[in-house]
């Protein structure tokens, strides 16, 4: 049956006899199965080169597909389940499901509806059965994404307050490449956006005209009209994602130009813009994702309470400032004043001694005071950024809506020497970490430290590829891929004792058995003249340090089409609510050096079995 019909989809391509490359591509496409062109021409050109020529026949052509798409693995996963090699009836489909997927109930309405989805072949559907083509559909499609279907969307409950989320975070949104001489770009906020970043960062300076300006003041980036930036946010804010948007501001403006950036805030988000509270102006408790989607907040300081800001919104305030006094502790990771110095030190001279240098003079704390329009400073509701002191005077005297941005040098001690302070800080107040300053070249630091500990913001470069941008990605590929993950209970509870270092109580150790079977297609290395690999997996979990753990597999030589491994690795993980896993597949290229093909990495708790 599945010659007769594979035969009748191709024959009528070698009516004229025999077919090229290019045919054979748009060929395959019909049979709709993923093929990789690279890996199609290497196949086709060992079909055709012993015989000098460039076309192939019909049963050159089934060769071919055989090659690529008759995977012997699945072909031993479906003998192992129909009595005959040739087609499975629904209920040994079903038998399959439950033993190979994990599936538990309604399995005979889930193997019809695969049958009716996957099988292409109309008089074998019609008996309610599948062939090894349908088999091979199923096993490609989506349906066996090792990503549960259910995390797909959004699942977790969207009605806790703000800061018991953790929310995908951007750093310096508008730069595309680096932070020194690098291009601002307003893709720079479309990419964001799209891939369901809900934090955006917005450095506005005085521009000419009267038209504030977005850049990375004091460097040689170039500058985007801050008018420009926010009909990008208005454009594609919920594209990706029905939840609230923060825009938060690094306001180097004088108070004549926030009061332009106010009327654009108010004029081009229109509605959208949150200008007043839900409910009570009396805020003891920030309101939740849900309620606040579609709204678009700002974040930035402000002068006075919530309440004044909403009676004077009525009155008109125009040209009116207000002072803000900041203790001001000089530290080199004031945000504002995070511009890497152009020189480098040489650190060489430090001496081996086992004595503590002297701890160096305490830098005497000053009041700053920095003019804010009251314009901009009544449209702050729930996100009044407040200069971080300490987490003592945190608990004393910041209110639910105050939230701080702590430099990651500074946030990384917290986390080595009181991280229990901070994780009860994290539970009451949102925490935005940022990228230190020397980061010129737009380099990332590892997110998971801060995630450990429950901090909301955690701000990556997005425009930088590499590891930390992909254990972003991966955890925020969670809950529908909203931009909003709801914390684990013990990072949400303000009596919480929970340390990464510690974890105590709170461990729920999982076991995780991962058997790794093939590869297919695998993209050939840039480095690799014929179309040959020699690939080898690295599987990787990212969470608290007693579960940072890495496994590497055998290296399979020369083969990126089929690579075969059958290896099973073995893991237990103490947190599962805070592990990511990450599978990294790369080609050795020498004893030393492996070149990166690709990579996937998703929550632990995101992993489907089977």
């Amino acid at each position: 049956i599945s010659y007769t019909w594979f035969l009748s989809i191709i024959q009528n391509e070698f009516r004229t006899g025999k077919i090229d490359l290019d045919s054979t591509m748009k060929l395959l496409e019909t049979l709709q199965i993923p093929f990789d062109f690279a890996h199609v021409k290497h196949v086709f050109k060992k079909t055709v080169d012993k015989r000098k020529t460039n076309i192939i026949n019909i049963e050159d052509f089934r060769a071919i597909y055989r090659a690529i798409v008759h995977r012997v693995e699945f072909q031993e996963l479906f003998r192992a389940y129909s009595p005959n090699n040739k087609i499975l009836a629904d209920t040994e489909l079903v038998e399959f499901l439950r033993k190979e997927q994990y599936e538990t109930e309604g399995c005979e309405t889930m193997a019809l509806e695969i049958i009716l989805k996957h099988e292409p072949i109309e008089e074998v559907k019609k008996r309610r059965q599948m062939s090894f083509e349908g088999f091979i559909r199923y096993m490609n499609s989506e349906d066996c994404l090792i990503f549960k279907s259910d995390h797909r969307t959004v699942y977790q409950d969207m009605n806790h307050p703000l800061c018991d989320y953790f929310i995908s975070s951007s750093h310096n949104t508008y730069l595309v490449s680096d932070q020194l001489i690098g291009p601002s770009d307003l893709w720079g906020y479309t990419s964001a956006l799209l891939k369901g970043c809900r934090c955006l960062e917005i450095d506005c300076w005085d521009g000419s005209n009267n038209e504030p300006v977005v850049y990375h003041g004091h460097t040689l980036t170039s500058k985007i009209l801050f008018h420009s930036v926010i009909q990008v946010i208005d454009k594609y804010a919920f594209v990706a994602s029905d939840y609230p948007v923060v825009l938060s501001l690094e306001n180097h403006c004088s108070p004549k130009q926030q009061e332009v950036m106010a009327e654009y805030l108010e004029g081009i988000l229109g509605d959208k813009l949150l200008t007043s509270t839900i409910g009570d102006t009396d805020v003891t408790q920030l309101p939740s994702p849900e309620a606040l989607k579609f709204k678009i907040l700002v974040k930035n300081k402000k002068v006075g309470t919530i309440e004044e800001g909403m009676l004077r919104r009525n009155l008109d305030s125009h040209g009116e400032t207000g002072e803000i006094s900041d203790l001001e502790n000089m530290s080199d990771e004031d945000e504002s004043d995070e511009r890497a110095p152009l020189f480098s030190r040489n650190d060489s001279s430090k001496r081996k001694s086992e004595q503590k240098p002297p701890a160096p003079p305490r830098k005497k704390a000053k009041m700053k005071k920095t003019k804010i329009a009251l314009a901009l400073s009544d449209l702050v509701i729930y996100t009044k950024s407040e200069k971080f002191v300490s987490f003592e005077h945190s608990l004393a005297n910041q209110k639910c809506y105050e939230n701080n941005s702590i430099g990651e040098t500074q946030a990384r001690k917290f986390v080595k020497h009181s991280a229990k302070e901070f994780v009860s800080h994290t539970t009451r107040f949102i925490t935005r970490i940022y990228p230190k300053g020397t980061r010129a070249t737009s380099s990332n630091y590892n997110p998971q430290e801060f995630w450990n500990v429950g901090c909301q913001m955690v701000a990556l470069n997005f425009q930088t590829p590499g590891v930390q941008m992909e254990l972003q990605n991966g955890k925020f590929l969670d809950n529908g891929g909203c931009g909003y993950v709801l914390k684990p209970e013990f990072l949400r509870k303000h009596n919480s004792t929970f340390t990464p270092q510690n974890v105590g109580r709170y461990s729920k150790p999982m076991s995780l058995s991962i058997r790794l079977i093939s590869g297919h297609q695998l993209p050939p290395s840039n480095l690799s003249k014929t179309n040959k690999a020699d690939p080898l997996v690295h599987i990787e979990i990212y969470g608290v340090p007693e579960d940072q753990t890495k496994k590497k597999s055998s290296v399979i030589k020369s083969n990126a089409l089929n690579p075969r491994w059958d290896e099973t690795f073995s893991f237990t993980v103490q947190v599962p609510e805070l592990a990511l896993i990450r599978f990294c597949v790369e080609d050795e290229i020498s004893l030393v050096a492996n070149d990166f093909l690709g990579q996937y990495t998703l929550p632990l708790l995101s992993l489907s079995k089977g």
